[in-house]
């Protein structure tokens, strides 16, 4: 008996020629996609740091990391009597652990690491529109209402978190308020004979 030929108009695969070629086709398609996707310049990327005010945010954050500071300085020593020299100490390295928070955060500092990050991060296309975008009076509208809307939403969880935070006390209260079942006596292990 012959082994059936496919008809003519089915093009017949060769698994040790075709599979290499096709291979080979998608890495070349792959490499062409990567290279079309150039890597933004540092004037692109100062462009969209400028639109996007990344300088003033940055330093919008430092005085709430120095208040997360000065609260977690509070609790290490909280209920601790300390002299007044101790005290003079804790705030001497309060202190300079501020200065080391603001001089690694300051923007002279951290602009080269923004670049080199959004180098690593969006296509020069990618950094032009976003540019655009916070150009754009809705961008700047945006980069306004950002606090109001980052209040407006810790409100609207807190006030989502309320009920549940009020379901778990009464749940918490009520196991505590049941009668602890009385605890019986461990019967010693008996020790096997020999």
């Amino acid at each position: 008996m012959r082994p059936r030929r496919s008809p003519p108009d089915t093009p017949r695969m060769h698994s040790s020629r075709t599979l290499p070629r096709l291979f080979a086709a998608a890495c070349l398609a792959l490499a062409s996609a990567t290279a079309l996707a150039a890597p933004p310049s540092d004037a692109e990327i100062d462009r969209l740091l400028k639109a996007s005010r990344a300088q003033s945010m940055l330093g919008a954050i430092l005085p709430q990391m120095e208040e997360m500071q000065r609260q977690q300085f509070a609790q290490i020593t909280a209920g601790k009597e300390l002299d007044a020299k101790q005290r003079a100490e804790v705030e001497r390295i309060q202190a300079r652990t501020s200065e080391i928070v603001r001089k690694t955060l300051a923007w002279e500092e951290m602009h080269p690491v923004y670049v080199q990050v959004y180098k690593q991060t969006f296509s020069s296309d990618d950094v032009k529109a976003m540019a655009k975008f916070y150009e754009s009076r809705a961008g700047q509208n945006l980069l306004d209402k950002t606090p109001l809307l980052m209040q407006n939403l810790m409100g609207a969880i807190q006030q989502k978190m309320i009920p549940m935070m009020e379901a778990l006390q009464a749940e918490l209260k009520d196991v505590s308020a049941q009668e602890a079942p009385p605890e019986t006596p461990k019967t010693p292990a008996r020790r096997k004979r020999k």
